[in-house]
């Protein structure tokens, strides 16, 4: 099945990963000036009268980056709307959303038909995460376009099953644009998600140790200094199953290694039960099991070159072709 227009034409097969509180305009607009796909939280404009703001000084700088740049011209943009019914914020964000005609939407934590529709509406497109095949199954019968393979290792709210047991299960009946999310962190992993059977990379906690993100100069060192036994998977936090550094959870005052179990039906956005002031995303750090092979904080742009080279490199040693435009 051929991509839509939206996600035929990119130099790299890349989608950032929205990452709360974390992504900004200034990040995705590097993202995209790279060639990769950029995105954040809708939730990240706070307050609410900042979105149309930040919508518009990402379509706009994007506008005339190819204007500038014709013959190389910034991949498009996405924004990650939750849908959820702890998000009172939907509707006002999703009128914001088709004023600009946002051209890809992640919807999280739920899939919605009136949501796809209203994308669509506008000429959108609708990826949707899910972390296992009967959610996939329900986000392609409600109209989502694409879905995003949320695997075991991915940093935030993650799933827990093996990439491979997910994607070959996924593609035995789903033949339309599908990213991979879990410890993806150099171009050697992201070929490795295009010969499972994904059409793109899903990249979200490499992309904290930069420059641009929008994160504390600690946390970017954590991710640096750490690696994939520093992570605890745990749904204390928010209520849902995470990936977190453990540095974190320690400043926190709480053992890592001794977490007691979160009510999974009550999604907490606010204070860690027993962390007195410290907050999931801000003090607890969302992060994935891949950031062992992040050695440094640099500039999106590096970073990307250095997926770019990573990526050619991989294709080259296994007998592949030049690496092109990403395709079905």
């Amino acid at each position: 099945m051929p991509l839509p227009a939206a996600l035929a034409k990119l130099p790299l097969p890349i989608i950032g990963s929205p990452l709360f509180i974390i992504s900004t305009p200034k990040l995705v607009i590097e993202q995209c000036k790279a060639g990769v796909v950029g995105s954040m939280p809708m939730l990240n404009a706070r307050p609410s009268s900042q979105v149309d703001d930040w919508l518009a000084e990402i379509t706009e700088t994007l506008a005339a980056w190819d204007r500038a740049h014709p013959e190389q011209k910034a991949a498009p943009f996405a924004i990650n709307q939750i849908v959820h019914k702890s998000n009172d914020r939907l509707d006002h964000d999703m009128e914001a959303c088709a004023r600009y005609k946002v051209p890809i939407i992640i919807t999280s934590l739920g899939a919605r038909v009136d949501i796809n529709e209203a994308v669509h509406g506008w000429g959108g497109v609708v990826l949707h995460d899910i972390i296992n095949n009967t959610h996939a199954h329900k986000a392609i019968e409600k109209g989502a376009d694409g879905l995003i393979a949320v695997a075991a290792g991915a940093g935030g709210h993650a799933g827990s099953k093996s990439p491979f047991a997910l994607i070959q299960e996924i593609r035995q009946w789903f033949h339309g644009p599908l990213a991979l999310s879990g410890s993806i962190a150099t171009g050697d992993a992201v070929l490795a998600a295009l010969a499972m059977g994904a059409d793109f990379a899903y990249i979200g906690s490499a992309f904290i140790a930069t420059e641009e993100a929008r994160a504390t100069d600690p946390h970017k060192q954590a991710i640096v200094d750490a690696n994939s036994d520093d992570i605890v998977y745990s749904n204390l936090f928010t209520g849902v199953h995470g990936n977190y550094l453990k540095p974190s959870i320690r400043n926190a005052g709480l053992d890592p290694d001794n977490l007691p179990v979160s009510d999974p039906s009550k999604m907490n956005f606010g204070n860690v039960d027993g962390g007195g002031a410290k907050k999931a995303w801000k003090d607890i750090w969302g992060c994935g099991q891949g950031i062992g092979a992040i050695d440094k904080v640099r500039p999106v742009s590096e970073f990307i070159a250095q997926l770019k080279r990573e990526y050619a490199a991989a294709r080259h040693r296994l007998g592949l072709a030049e690496a092109g435009v990403a395709t079905a």
